[in-house]
């Protein structure tokens, strides 16, 4: 793999491009865990490759994003239990607490969400070498009813 992408957020501005990156990223419930004990939410995924599409490549690249100093995790709109299910991310946003901590949000479509607790903003994603090929560029149409975050 030439270039795999490599991004390392440590601030909100970093993590806007992280989080530009992974818009439109497959996650499976399944490959997503936290460790308690080593303080680190990981999951890996499909990331759509919107760099190459604009140049007409239309792919998705196997990546891995991991979260550390992680205090708690919660979810809303679905179940650890869904084994079968893949979520389509959307965003992630970093909510400052007291600082240097944090809530850290990943919003999928559908309503989906989970939400990390953390001591502060640490996270890396990088691409992990496979790229499939897509029928399609993933496209959001307006709701009316759509609210902002």
């Amino acid at each position: 793999m030439t270039n795999p992408l490599r991004l390392v957020a440590l601030d909100e501005d970093d993590l806007a491009v992280v989080s530009a990156n992974l818009q439109d990223a497959l996650i499976a419930v399944v490959d997503m865990a936290y460790l308690p004990q080593a303080k680190r939410f990981a999951m890996v995924g499909r990331r759509f490759d919107w760099v190459k599409a604009g140049a007409g490549v239309i792919e998705r690249c196997a990546m891995g994003l991991h979260f550390e100093r992680v205090l708690s995790v919660a979810r809303t709109g679905f179940s650890q239990d869904e084994s079968e299910r893949v979520l389509n991310l959307l965003a992630v946003h970093f909510q400052p607490g007291e600082a240097p901590a944090g809530t850290i949000r990943l919003t999928f479509s559908g309503g989906a969400a989970v939400r990390l607790e953390v001591e502060c903003l640490e996270a890396q994603m990088r691409d992990l070498g496979d790229r499939f090929v897509c029928d399609k560029q993933p496209a959001h149409p307006i709701e009316e009813s759509a609210q902002a975050i």
